[in-house]
Parts: C-alpha cells; sequence; structure tokens
C-alpha cells in the first residue's frame, strides 16, 4: 500500500493537470475536446495504486486521472492533446485515445468492457496471473455492448475487475432520468458479484480494491467495484447544466483532496501542493516548446 503522503501526491497532481488542461483550453493550448478528472481523482488513486505492474488498466473518454495515477508522464500527456511527436501516442491519439505499456483507453462510450473482457480472457488462457481493470461510468450502462461484455466476463470467467464511476450524471442526463433498476442489479443478472462505495476518501476506496483485486486473482474470476463519485467539472469543458450550487456543496464535501489532506502535517501538505505545480507547469511548457507530429499515419 502507497503511504499517505504519495497518495495525496497522486491526488493533487490530477487535479493541477486536469485544472491546467482547462485553463490553457481557453487560452487556445489545445484543440478539440476533453474530459477532466477534477473530482474523482481518488477512484484513480485508490484502485490503481494496488495494482501490479504487470496487470493491465483500460480506460474510457475520462481518462487523464487514470493514466496519471497508473504512473504516466504529464509532460507526455499533455504533448499527446497538444499533437506533440513526444505525446503518449506521438501525438496522434489525442485526449481519450492513449496506450502506455499495459494502459489504454477509448474514447468510445461502452466500447471498454469487450475490450478489457478480451484482454482478460487473452491473460489467462496464456496462463498469466495478472488482472485487467476498466473503469467505466454510469452512462455506459446504457451501451448495450456492455451487457454483452458482462455475460461472456461472467460466462467464460474472466479476471476482470470492472470499476463504474456513477457520477450521477451521463453528460448532462441525472442518472434517475437514464437509468432503470439499480447499478448492482445489473451486474447481479450477470452473475458478477460487486461492491458498492460512497466516498471520496482514498483509503477507503484502496481498502476496498485491495480486497476485490486479491478475489479476482485468486478466483480468476470477474468483480465489481462500484463508486458513487462526486465530478466537480463539467461533462467535457463548459457543458454543465446542473445548479452552481450543487457544485459549490461537492467541492465543500466531497473534495478528496481534502479530506485525505487533513491527514496530513500541514507542512508536508503544503510542500506536496508547491511541488507538484511547478511540476505540472514545468511539464506544461516542455510539451508547449516540443515540436509537432507530422506525415501520414
Amino acid at each position: 500500500m502507497t503511504d499517505a503522503l504519495a497518495l495525496y501526491r497522486s491526488l493533487v497532481l490530477i487535479r493541477r493537470f486536469e485544472e491546467t488542461i482547462l485553463a490553457e483550453y481557453r487560452r487556445g493550448a489545445f484543440s478539440g475536446t476533453t474530459h477532466t478528472y477534477i473530482g474523482q481523482e481518488a477512484n484513480a488513486v485508490g484502485v490503481i495504486t494496488n495494482l501490479q505492474p504487470d496487470d493491465i488498466v483500460v480506460s474510457n473518454h475520462r481518462c487523464h486521472g487514470h493514466f496519471l495515477a497508473y504512473g504516466g508522464d504529464p509532460r507526455a500527456l499533455f504533448g499527446e492533446l497538444m499533437g506533440r511527436v513526444t505525446g503518449v501516442c506521438g501525438g496522434r491519439g489525442g485526449s481519450q485515445h492513449l496506450h502506455w505499456r499495459n494502459f489504454y483507453s477509448n474514447g468510445i462510450l461502452g466500447s471498454t468492457l469487450p475490450l478489457a473482457t478480451g484482454i482478460a480472457l487473452a491473460e489467462k488462457m496464456q496462463g498469466r496471473q495478472t488482472i485487467t481493470t476498466v473503469f467505466a461510468g454510469d452512462g455506459a450502462l446504457g451501451e448495450g455492448s456492455v451487457y454483452e461484455a458482462f455475460n461472456f466476463a461472467s460466462l467464460w470467467g474472466t479476471p476482470l475487475l470492472i470499476v463504474i464511476e456513477n457520477n450521477h450524471i451521463a453528460q448532462t442526463t441525472p442518472l434517475a432520468l437514464g437509468l432503470a433498476g439499480s447499478i448492482a442489479g445489473r451486474l447481479t443478472a450477470f452473475g458478477i458479484p460487486s461492491c458498492a462505495v460512497s466516498t471520496s476518501d482514498v483509503l477507503e476506496i484502496s481498502s476496498t480494491a485491495q480486497a476485490l483485486i486479491a478475489e479476482v486473482r485468486h478466483s480468476q474470476r470477474p468483480q465489481a467495484l462500484i463508486i458513487d463519485s462526486a465530478r466537480f467539472g463539467p461533462h467535457s469543458k463548459s457543458d454543465d447544466t446542473r445548479p452552481v450550487e450543487m457544485i459549490e456543496e461537492l467541492r465543500r464535501t466531497r473534495d478528496p483532496l481534502t479530506i485525505h489532506g487533513n491527514r496530513l502535517a500541514v507542512s508536508a501538505r503544503q510542500a506536496v501542493d508547491t511541488e507538484i505545480v511547478a511540476l505540472v507547469r514545468a511539464a506544461f511548457e516542455q510539451a508547449l516548446s516540443d515540436p509537432p507530429a507530422g506525415g501520414a499515419l
């Protein structure tokens, strides 16, 4: 288990990276769109910190936090969003489509569940003890391919941890208007056990994830972790229809940086804050000066 200060460092890195993305989009440093992870940092850090080096992570359109929690380089991620040759994928994948080591992301909603199921099955057939972790939002549960993946993941007994990050709003559609029944019930229908937590506390998420990861590795069968999450930012750059008062209340009560940071000595916390601000700014400036990607794919 990673120590408390290292966990805080990872949380702050994701937050400052994403805040820089939003600020620099307004100044024209990036093109296209992006989906930030502000408010959900504890999910990625709490889960991924418990994985082994050879384990596989499959992410979605909101992938920056997962990538950074996995150990990805901020400069390479900035470069990818800017279309630089130093980007994670040489500037060709953009914000949503990344591949580095055993980390994969895809921006097509719901596509990552079949992908992760296939990867987990292949790893099992080759006799490896790795597990695959896939992150999906509540909005992905409107896609039929997700249920095909649930079916085969259970039927074939794949070593897969399904992490549902339920932030209660699919782009601008509240969960109550887009999801009948319960998330846990949908997993149960396919014989996939699930555990639900309603927290932004990285330690609570980490403890629960640690037990589920151990169970998946031992049983070589799927498990699910449903995290009741709080997304502070818009779906993309500016499309947030929720009342401002709701967002302010979430920030007051559900901020993972505050929850975990309050456990640390003030001096240690301030040192990390200062370090990360400098690190993220340097990574951004380096990527900005890197040469652009060019040529045909």
